[in-house]
């Protein structure tokens, strides 16, 4: 999980228990706390992405979804 601008600890996906390798990237906030500058990634792998993305958007949460890359591993 990446949070606050703070660099990409590993990449694997953020749902519990997942220990696969992320391949996407769920940039969300939550307006009722959070101030728009405040964004929240979650990492995702192929089998949970669909999950963590309804799960945000039940929520009615500021929601995007891109593929992860290679500038967000660390090398």
């Amino acid at each position: 999980m990446i949070g606050l601008g703070a660099p990409l600890d590993s990449a694997t996906c953020s749902r519990a228990d997942c220990r696969d390798a992320a391949v996407w990237r769920l940039d969300w906030r939550n307006p009722r706390i959070h101030s728009e500058d405040r964004v929240k990634t979650w990492l995702a792998c192929s089998h949970h992405v669909d999950y963590l993305r309804e799960f945000l958007t039940m929520r009615d949460f500021p929601l995007r979804v891109a593929p992860l890359t290679a500038t967000d591993v660390p090398t």
